[in-house]
């Protein structure tokens, strides 16, 4: 008998659909890189990033990194993820940065389908 027919109809292997995702942050500024930032739970599973999460990245951990370096005039700069342009989001950024803020709902607009590279689209 070959070894396919002795196979278990059975049996049900499942198969993720998609791929693990790895959602990961960083900022580049001309002293360098800060970060990157990996978004994982409590138990280091990787998360999808939410704006209670992108904030508390941002008060937690890029807001203190800043601290350590010696930043004058630093402009902050997002796209238009949801995330990223949530009132809360924007006002903690805007308390941060001021006007040095360019993102969707910040003081300087970020244009909407945006065909430019940054910095960070070219370094990544």
């Amino acid at each position: 008998m070959a070894s396919s027919t002795k196979a278990n109809p059975q049996v049900c292997v499942e198969t993720p659909l998609h791929p693990e995702k790895l959602p990961v942050w960083c900022a580049l500024w001309a002293g360098g890189i800060i970060g990157p930032y990996f978004f994982k739970n409590d138990e280091g599973h990787n998360v999808t990033v939410n704006g209670d999460r992108y904030r508390a990245m941002i008060t937690n951990f890029f807001i203190p990194e800043l601290n350590n370096h010696v930043v004058q005039e630093l402009w902050f700069q997002q796209d238009g993820a949801i995330c990223h342009t949530a009132r809360a989001t924007i006002n903690l950024l805007k308390d941060t940065f001021g006007d040095r803020l360019i993102s969707r709902f910040g003081p300087v607009n970020w244009p909407p389908r945006s065909c430019y590279l940054t910095p960070l689209d070219y370094f990544l």
